[in-house]
C-alpha cells in the first residue's frame, strides 16, 4: 500500500455479471484499500452475489440483467448514501488490478481532480489483444471529437471520481457504452479530469466476442448521442443524404447531357434523398431547440 494513503471514506462499486470465478478475489483485495465495497449483482444466474457477501461485500442484487450502466447507477445511489470522500469503479472480472486502487485514487484524495480515468496504454504493462487495440483506437477517435475530451483510453472502466460530483453521475446508458457517456457529462460539467497508468489482464478467454461488445458499445453510444446531441447527429445524417442524393444529381445531368434521355430513376433517387436529408437537418435543429428548452425549463425549477 502507497505509504501515507488513507482509505478510510473511500468506497469501491463493483459491477458484476455471472463473476462466480473471480468477484471473490477482487472484493477481498479491494477491501485493503477502500473502507466499503459495493457489490451489484446484474441478475447472475450463478453464485456472484453468495461469494461477494462471504468476501465482505455490500451485496445489490438486480433480479434480471440490466446492464453495466444500470448496475453502475444502483451502485453510485448507494455509495452516496454513505457520504464517501471519494468513490472508484472496476470490473468485477479480474481484469483490474484492486492493488492500483490508490494510483487511482490519489489525483482524486489530493484535491487535483474531480474524475480519474485508468489508461492501458500510458505505461505499455498490459498486452492488449491487437483486435481490442484498434477497437480502442475507434471508439477513442469517436468519443473525444464528438465528446470535446481527450483520453487515450475512453473505455477503461477503473476510474475514480470526486464527492463534489457524485450527484451527476446518473447514466442515460445502459450498456457498456456507459464510459463513454461519463467522458460526456466530465466535458458538460466542467470537472477536472487526469488519467493515470493501469494494467489490465488478458489471461482469460472473454465472456463475449469482441466484435460482439464493441458492436453493444457502438450501439448505446449512437442511442445516447442522439439524445444528447440531436443537431449534430441528424444534421451529420442529413449531410450524408444531401451529398449522396446530388451524386446521383450529377449522374442524372451527365446522363442527360450524354444521350438527352432523363434517367427517371436516378432522378427520383436523387429527389428522394435530398428530401430526406433536408429532413434530417430540420428535425435536429428542432430536436436541438426543443431539448435546449427542456433543459432550461429544468435548471429553472431546481433553482
Amino acid at each position: 500500500m502507497s505509504s501515507g494513503y488513507q482509505k478510510e471514506g473511500v468506497v469501491a462499486v463493483i459491477p458484476a455479471y455471472n463473476e462466480a470465478r473471480f468477484i471473490g478475489s477482487v472484493v477481498l483485495q479491494a477491501r485493503k484499500y477502500v473502507d466499503t465495497v459495493i457489490v451489484v449483482d446484474d441478475g447472475s444466474v450463478d453464485a456472484t452475489a453468495e461469494i461477494a457477501s462471504a468476501a465482505g461485500a455490500l451485496v445489490v442484487r438486480h433480479e434480471q440483467n440490466r446492464g453495466k450502466g444500470k448496475a453502475l447507477c444502483t451502485g453510485l445511489q448507494i455509495a452516496r448514501s454513505l457520504s464517501p470522500h471519494a468513490v472508484v469503479l472496476l470490473d468485477g472480472d479480474g481484469q483490474h488490478l484492486p492493488s492500483e486502487i490508490p494510483r487511482v485514487l490519489a489525483p482524486i484524495l489530493s484535491g487535483e481532480a474531480d474524475m480519474v480515468v485508468g489508461s492501458r496504454y500510458l505505461n505499455r504493462n498490459s498486452q492488449v489483444p491487437r483486435v481490442r487495440v484498434w477497437g480502442h483506437r475507434f471508439f477513442n477517435f469517436l468519443v473525444n471529437r464528438t465528446a470535446g475530451l481527450h483520453l487515450t483510453d475512453s473505455q477503461n472502466g477503473f476510474r475514480a471520481f470526486s464527492s463534489r460530483v457524485l450527484d451527476a453521475l446518473n447514466f442515460f446508458s445502459n450498456g457498456f457504452s456507459v464510459e463513454s457517456e461519463m467522458q460526456w457529462l466530465a466535458r458538460q460539467y466542467g470537472w477536472r479530469v487526469q488519467e493515470v497508468p493501469v494494467t489490465v489482464l488478458y489471461a482469460d478467454k472473454p465472456k463475449r466476442s469482441p466484435w460482439v461488445q464493441g458492436l453493444m458499445v457502438l450501439d448505446g453510444f449512437l442511442r445516447f448521442i442522439g439524445q444528447r446531441r440531436p443537431m449534430l447527429t441528424f444534421s451529420l445524417i442529413g449531410l450524408l443524404f444531401l451529398l449522396t442524393g446530388m451524386g446521383w444529381g450529377v449522374c442524372v445531368v451527365e446522363i442527360y447531357r450524354r444521350t438527352q434521355l432523363l434517367a427517371v430513376g436516378y432522378a427520383l433517387l436523387c429527389v428522394m434523398l435530398t428530401i430526406l436529408g433536408s429532413i434530417c437537418i430540420s428535425t435536429g435543429f428542432i430536436l436541438h431547440s426543443v431539448r435546449e428548452l427542456i433543459t432550461g425549463l429544468l435548471k429553472n425549477t431546481s433553482q
